[in-house]
C-alpha cells in the first residue's frame, strides 16, 4: 500500500513538472539560447553551441547554420541533411536546448536588466529577482511582449502567469 502511494505521488510530481515547463517540444530557438549537438560517434562535430544575435551559430565541417526560429527537431534535421550528402552516411544527431534566452524587465522593479531565465518561474518571481517593486509600481498586472512575435504585440497578464523564455516584461506605473 505504501509503495502504491508513493509511486501515485512520483507520478503526480513527474506529471506536475513535466507540465509546468513552459519550454516543449514546440519551443523556437532565438538568440542566446544554448544548445548541445550530439552527432552520434563523432566527438568533433558533438559539442555545445550558444546562438549569436541573428540565432545563428557555427558548426565544424558544415560552417553556419540559423537555427532562430526553428525548433530543436526541425535544427536535428537540419544539421542531419547538412552532414549526410558529402560528409556521414548515415548521421545520428541530437538536439537539445541547455539553457533559454534571458527574459528582461523594465518599468516600476529596482534594478531593470536582462536576467537568466529559469524554467517555471511567474512574472511576480520575476520581479523579485529584479529587486521588487518600486514604490509607483501597480502590482496585480505585467505588460509583456514574447519573443518571436513579429507585431511585438505587449499582452496584459496577471504576475501569477509563466515567465516564457525571451519575454520583455514591463511594470506599469499606478495612477494613484
Amino acid at each position: 500500500m505504501a509503495f502504491l502511494l508513493l509511486l501515485g505521488a512520483t507520478f503526480g510530481q513527474a506529471q506536475q513538472e513535466q507540465a509546468s515547463g513552459p519550454v516543449d517540444e514546440n519551443y523556437r530557438l532565438g538568440p542566446g539560447d544554448r544548445i548541445r549537438i550530439d552527432v552520434y560517434n563523432q566527438a568533433d562535430l558533438t559539442g555545445e553551441y550558444t546562438l549569436d544575435g541573428s540565432g545563428r551559430f557555427s558548426m565544424h565541417l558544415i560552417g553556419s547554420l540559423d537555427a532562430r526560429g526553428q525548433t530543436a527537431a526541425e535544427l536535428q534535421l537540419a544539421i542531419v541533411n547538412a552532414l549526410r550528402p558529402d560528409y556521414l552516411v548515415n548521421p545520428r544527431v541530437s538536439v537539445h536546448v541547455l539553457t533559454y534566452r534571458p527574459f528582461y524587465i523594465i518599468g516600476e522593479v529596482s534594478s531593470p536588466s536582462a536576467y537568466p531565465y529559469v524554467d517555471g518561474m511567474t512574472y511576480l518571481n520575476a520581479i523579485a529577482i529584479a529587486g521588487g517593486y518600486t514604490v509607483r509600481a501597480k502590482e496585480d498586472i505585467v505588460y509583456v511582449i514574447r519573443a518571436g512575435d513579429p507585431e511585438e504585440d505587449e499582452v496584459r497578464l496577471a504576475v501569477s502567469e509563466r515567465v516564457q523564455p525571451g519575454d520583455i516584461i514591463r511594470v506599469d506605473e499606478r495612477m494613484f
